[in-house]
């Protein structure tokens, strides 16, 4: 896999802090950034998130390029509807003159050599088959629908920051496929050297500092107890801050 921030909206952390102080004052834009100071940036975008007022974070833009993953992951990776994608045709690859077809193979069954041999098997047949296919007459875009979901696949892909929030939230998770995981966890360590106020507590949710929480309430996860821990600990130290106030 080979992930690469492309682009960002320019100085992400000050625009999402300007337009959420433009909901509360009637200066001028130009004004309000003027005024705004790098420690009020970070106060207001831990405010923001605090209180879940999420739409400021929809101004930042941050585009990725990405190869080396499977259509198992771009399958995946698309569900996640408020982005814009585009994605390597197979109808226009020719994949008549590549030596072996490019994929994906799972850690599961490259550690194991009796699957591996089978897997890589069953990649060559498939190649050939497409071969055979296209020689017989087929189009190349219905000789294709025999490929599997390990084929390698390449995407440009745009997200804003809050449809990030919710991307991390559910691919950062121990129980996200493997890969996509591997993919969300590349992505908020790139985002967050650009915007590490804006992604300070994203990632899985158990994994937040304040108030962590499972999405699945599932007490069989490996994270679950660790988690609850974490919770009561804040919870006992915020009860404990009212106290001495």
């Amino acid at each position: 896999m080979n992930l690469v921030l492309m682009r960002t909206t320019p100085n992400p952390d000050r625009l999402v802090a300007v337009a959420a102080r433009r909901c509360y004052s009637s200066r001028s834009a130009d004004v309000i950034e003027d005024k705004i100071s790098e420690a009020e940036i970070a106060r207001l975008l831990d405010f923001l998130r605090q209180r879940n007022h999420l739409s400021p974070f929809e101004h930042a833009d941050f585009s990725f390029s990405v190869d080396g993953i499977s259509r198992a992951l771009s399958h995946q990776l698309v569900r996640h509807r408020i982005a814009s994608y585009s994605q390597e045709s197979q109808r226009y690859v020719n994949y008549m003159k590549v030596d072996t077809l490019p994929f994906v193979t799972p850690p599961s069954i490259a550690a194991k050599p009796e699957a591996l041999e089978t897997y890589n098997k069953a990649i060559e047949q498939t190649l050939a088959a497409y071969r055979a296919m296209v020689e017989a007459g087929v189009p190349p875009e219905d000789a294709r629908y025999i490929f599997p979901n390990a084929i390698e696949t390449k995407l440009v892909f745009t997200m804003n920051a809050r449809s990030l929030f919710n991307f991390f939230e559910q691919r950062c998770c121990i129980k996200a496929q493997w890969e996509i995981r591997a993919l969300a966890m590349a992505m908020l360590k790139e985002v967050r050297k650009v915007a590490p106020n804006i992604f300070k507590n994203a990632g899985a949710p158990c994994q937040y500092a304040s108030n962590p929480y499972c999405r699945e309430n599932d007490p069989k996860c490996v994270m679950f107890k660790a988690m609850k821990e974490r919770l009561y600990e804040n919870e006992q130290t915020r009860g404990t801050e009212e106290i001495n106030r």
